[in-house]
Order: structure tokens, then sequence, then C-alpha cells
């Protein structure tokens, strides 16, 4: 797993045994270097190490498109509770960084992404994010895979054609599992949540997050002034499995 070389404001994602040159100076990363260790250049400047987070994935991944925000990643990881030894079908790869938090969590991710250069993008930052073992990153089309794949516990989609995997859903899904959809437009939005009824999925609902910095300073306190970008729409559903029968 790569580390990061931090000093002030500057920070670096980095292999161990990786090079670094910069104005302050050339190092070697340590191949045992240890998070909170003190490493210096060659002109005697140090850099503190510290191990990935998953919110350094968002900021030093490399990218191929706007990833997903952090605030809608924690939604989809807090309503659908992945965790260690789940199965999870991603489609719409791109970054890799909800990806990469759902193998951080423990998860094991079948994530598809069409494009070929994005995909092996997203292997080399699963790597980087030290999840290269549970992160299977395929290149192809997830709706020409979807009677081969078997049944997962959640289901994540950041695709276009999304409504076209979740009326699979019942399918892909385990009984109780999750459903969590990421669309940047309200029309495609509302054919999803269409795809989910038709589909028999339960617990449906759609939400927009809205998210506001507060500022603190000599002449007062208020929310920032600095304007509320719209990122996308979650819509989230549950598979309720099949209904008990009565004797």
């Amino acid at each position: 797993m790569a580390v990061l070389l931090v000093r002030d404001d500057r920070e670096y994602l980095l292999e161990r045994g990786e090079r670094l040159e910069t104005d302050l100076g050339i190092l070697t990363v340590p191949e045992d270097a240890q998070a909170g260790e003190t490493v210096t250049t060659h002109l005697d400047e140090a850099f503190t190490v510290r191990e990935l987070r998953g919110p350094d994935c968002f900021a030093h991944f490399e990218r191929t498109g706007a990833p997903m925000m952090p605030r809608d990643i924690g939604l989809v990881m807090g309503h659908t509770g992945i965790t260690g030894g789940d199965r999870v079908l991603d489609a719409g790869t791109g970054t890799g960084v909800l990806a990469a938090y759902m193998g951080r969590a423990g998860a094991d991710v079948v994530t598809y992404e069409r494009d070929a250069e994005f995909a092996e993008v997203a292997r080399e930052n699963m790597a980087l994010g030290g999840v290269a073992d549970s992160v299977d990153v395929r290149t192809g089309d997830v709706t020409d895979h979807l009677d081969d794949l078997g049944s997962f516990d959640a289901l994540t989609l950041d695709t276009e054609d999304a409504a076209s995997v979740v009326e699979h859903a019942s399918d892909l899904l385990v009984p109780g599992g999750f459903l969590a959809v990421y669309s940047p437009f309200v029309e495609s939005a509302r054919d999803v949540v269409g795809a989910a009824r038709e589909a028999g999925l339960a617990d449906i609902e759609s939400l927009e997050t809205i998210q506001r910095e507060m500022d603190f300073d000599e002449r007062g306190s208020r929310p920032s002034t600095a304007g509320v970008g719209h990122t996308g729409y979650l819509i989230f559903g549950r598979n309720p499995g099949n209904p008990p029968t009565e004797d």
C-alpha cells in the first residue's frame, strides 16, 4: 500500500521504495516506512509518513472524471451498511473512489468500467489504495454479464443506464440486500425509482445531499457564503426477499 509524505500543506502519495523529487530535495521512501515516522531529503528537509485513509483516496487517486464526493459516499456506506465479508456488485467504476472505500471496509467488490483506459487507471488506484486483492476491476458493460454474476449483498451503480440494471435487482441481491444508485440528473433518478418499484424493492427513497461549511472569524459565525454545488441524487432500495408462506 502507498503512503503519504506530508509537510505543511504538501502531500505526496508514493509507494514504498518510490523516489520523490521536489524543490526540498530528493528521497526514496523506505520499504519499512511506518506511520508517524520522519523521513528526510538529501537537503535534510523533513516529511512525516502517514498511512492512506479513505478521504486520501478521493484527494490523491488519478482521476478519469469527477469522482463521487465523500459526502455522497458517506450516505452510500451509511444506508447500505457495507462491511467485511459482503459481496458487492458495482458499475461505473470511474476513478474508483467508491470501490476503494468499500474494499477498505472489507467488502469483496466486483466493479465494471466500460472504458478500457479508465479501468486500467482504476486498477492502478486500487493498488495504491491497498485494495487490489478485494476490488476486481473488470472492463466491460455490466448489463452483458448479469446472468453470470450470482447474487450480492449490495448493488451500487453510477451509470447512465442504471435503471436497466435495477430491473434485475431482485435477482442480483440476496434477501435483505441493498441497492444504491448515484445519478447527476433528476430524469434518470426518476427512471431508477420506477425500475426499483417494478422490481419489487422495498424502502425506496431518493435523497439529495446539501452540505454547508461554517465560517468562524472575528466578526462572527455563520454558514459560508460560498456556493453550494449540486453533486447528484442518491436512490436507495432493499430486496425484501420472498415473504414467508402461511401454513
